[in-house]
């Protein structure tokens, strides 16, 4: 389910002591472990986020909130992160980052707060940002023709294999142990992991003549776009645009007085800092020295229009596993086990069309697979929109899931490859990293805007769909509605399990169905935005087809 990046062949000197085939190998295992717990916790928590929500009290934003901050963390790291393994050492780097990928497994499986997990998922994603680049490099330093082109074939499956079984591993681990299982169990396999690599992984580093780390674009990118996704998930607590709340952050209160919410405020300033890391990796850029961000890359339009397929099919990715497990659990009834089989038809839809990209890639070619798969999921979340509703068989549902997945695998099989076909060999390495981070910022933006829509459903649905049940109590009623809204579906379960003994005696059922429906219609909306992002991702891929026609020699 992830974009694979392509392998860092260029650009720098490369330092590695000779590796014995069997230890290749044994680190080639190692590094791929490691590789595989921090892409399953991209994906393994929306399963398992609807007893989450319960046990700790989350309301919508600080489920959004659990989501999104390890992509969002992942993602503002991830160049720098690659850039420093170079210097400091990548097996080095590797091993601290499975170390404080299991610190923030350990807090997050202790956390009995929303305060807690939050700043859990937080360490998570500095780990896996310190992890993803030094296991691409690595394999990049150790191996060498035949094996490399092997090595990074198990690589690929490995990120692809390990986002798509996260769902149904949550739904396992959760039914049958309890939701921390699903970071406690990444504990003894970073001990594994450590013990691993001190083993068989070998030291190697990087050369690069541009001087500098590029501090202040680190600094830039992270705060412009945490501000960009702040705002859209705090927006529908804070409101939009008129205060409906304090906003408290330490000492810094931000009152309900105020004459404008301060989401509207972050949204525009973190477009500002944007805009000023872009102008400023720019002039870096001219002046010869480090940048985490090389914007000559984006002259070749292979790769500019790759990047913004795969932001797009990230975004609609990541917004429908956000919403789907809700839906799952709240309205249809079924357990987080039951969840993560119906999700599981999308990664074996994704697996099956995985295996098969590259024998209609030989037919139709990369950039007409690309676009095929990318249709299919369009058509896939598109129908799933149209289908979503109280009594909708979860068996229908997993059909057009699985019709997504398929669709999934023959474009993420492809994508890579055909993004890559234009940029030097050179520029490999950056272009590879800067893919990767475009899909974590992707992850994160989808997380949030599938929340924010979601925000918005509920309060527009869920209010119509209960005043259509008449002779209700309005105090009751108004506080049904609230706690639906604020527990993000939380409540229909708990209304649902009293039947006629509930709060509106033998209305319960009734008033239940209405809280499904309008749930049901807010996740629909939600996947309808999901839908539309993907379309822009399919729109972007016409465009890498014609600009990978257009390249000499094809």
């Amino acid at each position: 389910m992830a974009s694979v990046p392509a392998p860092e062949t260029g650009g720098g000197r490369e330092t590695a002591p000779a590796v014995t085939a069997p230890h290749r190998w044994r680190a080639l295992g190692a590094l791929a472990a490691g590789l595989a717990m921090i892409v399953l916790d991209g994906t393994i928590v929306g399963v398992a986020l609807p007893t989450i929500i319960r046990d700790l009290r989350l309301g919508l934003n600080q489920a959004q909130w659990v989501n999104a901050l390890y992509s969002m963390i992942f993602a503002a790291l991830l160049l720098a992160s690659g850039r420093i393994s170079d210097r400091i050492g990548r097996r080095r780097q590797f091993i601290a980052g499975v170390a404080v990928f299991a610190l923030g497994s350990l807090l997050a499986g202790l956390a009995s707060g929303a305060g807690l997990l939050i700043a859990a998922r937080a360490v998570q994603g500095v780990g896996g940002a310190m992890v993803l680049p030094t296991t691409i490099s690595t394999v990049n330093a150790t191996f060498r023709g035949r094996d490399r082109a092997a090595a990074f074939g198990v690589w690929g499956a490995v990120m692809s294999g390990s986002a798509a079984i996260g769902p149904l591993l949550g739904g396992v681990l959760t039914t049958w142990a309890s939701w921390p299982w699903i970071f406690f169990v990444n504990v003894p396999v970073a001990v594994l992991v450590i013990a691993a690599a001190l083993a068989w992984v070998p030291e190697s580093r990087g050369r690069d003549d541009r001087a500098g780390y590029d501090v202040l674009g680190l600094l830039l990118s992270a705060a412009g776009m945490g501000l960009i996704v702040f705002g859209l998930i705090e927006g529908s607590q804070l409101g939009w645009w008129t205060p409906r709340e304090d906003l408290v952050a330490g000492p810094f209160v931000w009152t309900a007085t105020a004459p404008v919410s301060a989401a509207p405020v972050a949204l525009i300033l973190g477009a500002v800092l944007f805009a000023l890391f872009l102008g400023w990796e720019a002039r870096t850029a001219r002046r010869g020295r480090a940048v985490i961000l090389d914007l000559a890359l984006f002259s070749v339009p292979t790769f500019s229009w790759g990047v913004v397929a795969a932001a797009m099919v990230a975004v609609g990715e990541f917004g429908l596993v956000f919403v789907m497990p809700l839906y799952l659990v709240f309205v249809t009834g079924l357990d987080p086990m039951g969840a993560g089989l119906v999700l599981a038809a999308m990664a074996i839809g994704a697996f099956l069309s995985g295996a098969a990209a590259r024998h209609v890639a030989a037919r139709f070619g990369a950039p007409r697979t690309v676009v095929l798969g990318l249709a299919l999921e369009v058509v896939g979340t598109a129908f799933t929109a149209l289908v979503l509703g109280p009594g909708t068989s979860p068996t229908l549902v997993a059909a057009t899931m699985a019709v997504y997945g398929f669709g999934l695998g023959l474009a993420s099989a492809q994508l890579t490859s055909t993004v890559m076909v234009g940029v030097p060999v050179e520029q490999s390495g950056s272009a590879s990293a800067t893919q990767s981070t475009v899909r974590q910022v992707g992850s994160a933006l989808g997380t949030a805007l599938a929340g924010t829509a979601l925000a918005v459903g509920l309060a527009a649905r869920v209010p119509a769909r209960v005043a259509a049940v008449s002779g209700l109590d309005p105090e009751a009623a108004r506080e049904v509605v609230g706690g639906t809204i604020g527990s993000a579906g939380g409540l229909i379960p708990a209304l649902r399990a009293q039947g006629a003994a509930g709060p509106f005696g033998v209305r319960t059922p009734e008033v239940v169905d209405a809280l499904a429906r309008g749930f049901s219609d807010a996740a629909s909306g939600s996947l309808w935005v999901a839908t539309a992002f993907l379309a822009l991702g399919l729109l972007a891929s016409f465009r890498v087809a014609a600009a990978a026609k257009a390249l000499p020699g094809d």
